[in-house]
């Protein structure tokens, strides 16, 4: 054999080798891999490495990804280890497209596999994994549930949160609509199903999508709950038409927590059963939590202290509205839950300490967007109307933002 050749062979048989190699060390198969029994420190080693963030127009300076995650994520609990598009779809979409950002744990990866396959367009979602000796296990399903769904691989980011903290649901929030690659997120619990196609409504609604271009307006789709819990397990048999729903009849199928209207009723069912055209959700209360399209760039972000249950999406649609942006309401669009079981004993706790914080958190959130828009000269334009109006019900704000407003004018 010639040299030439020899060296040919083993140039083939280094190739193959290779690929062999890193296919292994990617999947974890055949061996106890690495990447899956990962401290948090080599999870960044083995997926970020030394990753920098580079700033366009500065000269070719950079900062630590670990850095800019950190600060971004600041008000979380920590150490946390943020590892964007741990998986990353294979398509590439319209920028103009709708991301659903979700959160998932490990007991809901079918459902998230479900909803890769129905929806068929972007999803960033955040995973969170606790460090301990359970992430070795999830890690391997996860795999598992990408190699088995083609559309997990096309369409779904994924981003792992690894620490030590539970039910940081604000923060997970944050971390799938920082990484979403699109101009509008759908902000969106992985348990409800798509129904209809609310995409296809928009195209057809011009005045609406001129609202959510300019970032004035979030998109609601109302969402519903079977009343029998049974009812709720089968997504084959759910309405896929506003008139199947109705035919239903609300003994059966009715607003999403029922119970709490406070949570679902601004959306104002009784009118979106009679109604064919957008219309502006004009009766708003602060324990409002929709789920809602808005434009990523410019929208407020979730505010990350508040942990478990109770008052953390409300959060982060209070601040939406106080912004100046007004929830419009699709009238043939609507979502189904399915059904799953929660931790009620936490769920008790949890509320409890939350709405403590929430109470806080209003007063905080009211005044600090009256001095950005005074700062911003827009405290005397439509886009206050929100903030003024909401925030009068807090008792002593009206008292204390005249005198802001009038020092403000004064040192004009």
């Amino acid at each position: 054999m010639s040299l030439s050749k020899a060296v040919q062979y083993i140039s083939i048989l280094y190739l193959l080798f290779s690929i062999v190699y890193t296919s292994f060390y990617l999947l974890g198969v055949g061996k106890s891999s690495p990447k899956l029994n990962a401290t948090v420190a080599n999870l960044q080693k083995l997926y970020s490495g030394n990753q920098r963030v580079s700033w366009s127009d500065s000269q070719h300076l950079t900062t630590s990804e670990d850095e800019v995650l950190s600060k971004a994520f600041s008000e979380s609990f920590g150490p946390s280890k943020v590892i964007p598009y741990y998986f990353k779809a294979q398509y590439e979409f319209d920028h103009e497209e709708i991301t659903i950002a979700t959160l998932v744990t490990h007991n809901r990866f079918k459902v998230l596999s479900r909803l890769a396959s129905h929806y068929k367009g972007p999803i960033s979602v955040a995973l969170h994994i606790k460090d301990d000796v359970t992430k070795t296990q999830i890690l391997k399903d996860l795999h598992q549930l990408f190699e088995e769904n083609e559309d997990m691989k096309n369409y779904v980011d994924l981003h792992l949160v690894v620490d030590k903290f539970d039910r940081q649901f604000n923060m997970w929030r944050n971390v799938a609509k920082y990484f979403a690659r699109s101009e509008y997120i759908m902000m969106l619990d992985v348990d409800f199903y798509l129904c209809t196609d609310f995409r296809e409504s928009l195209r057809k609604e011009p005045e609406l999508m001129a609202l959510l271009h300019s970032g004035q307006a979030a998109i609601v789709v109302p969402a519903f709950e079977y009343v029998d819990d049974a009812d709720g397990e089968i997504t084959e048999t759910f309405p896929t038409t506003k008139q199947q729903l109705m035919n239903i009849g609300t003994s059966k199928l009715d607003m999403f927590h029922r119970s709490w209207t406070r949570g679902h009723g601004s959306t104002n069912y009784k009118k979106w059963y009679q109604s064919d055209k957008p219309y502006k959700v004009t009766d708003y209360n602060y324990s409002y939590e929709p789920y809602v399209i808005f434009k990523k760039e410019g929208s407020p972000w979730c505010d990350e202290r508040f942990v478990g249950y109770g008052a953390n999406k409300a959060a982060c649609l209070l601040e939406i509205f106080l912004a100046g942006i007004d929830y419009w309401v699709l009238p043939g669009d609507f979502l189904i839950h399915q059904t799953h079981h929660y931790l009620e004993d936490a769920r008790a706790k949890e509320r409890s300490c939350n709405k403590k914080l929430y109470d806080y958190y209003r007063e905080e959130t009211c005044l600090r967007y009256a001095r950005i828009m005074l700062a911003s000269e827009e405290w005397d334009t439509e886009k206050s109307t929100n903030l003024k109006k909401e925030c009068s019900r807090i008792r002593g704000f009206n008292d204390v933002i005249t005198k802001i407003v009038a020092q403000h004018y004064d040192a004009l």
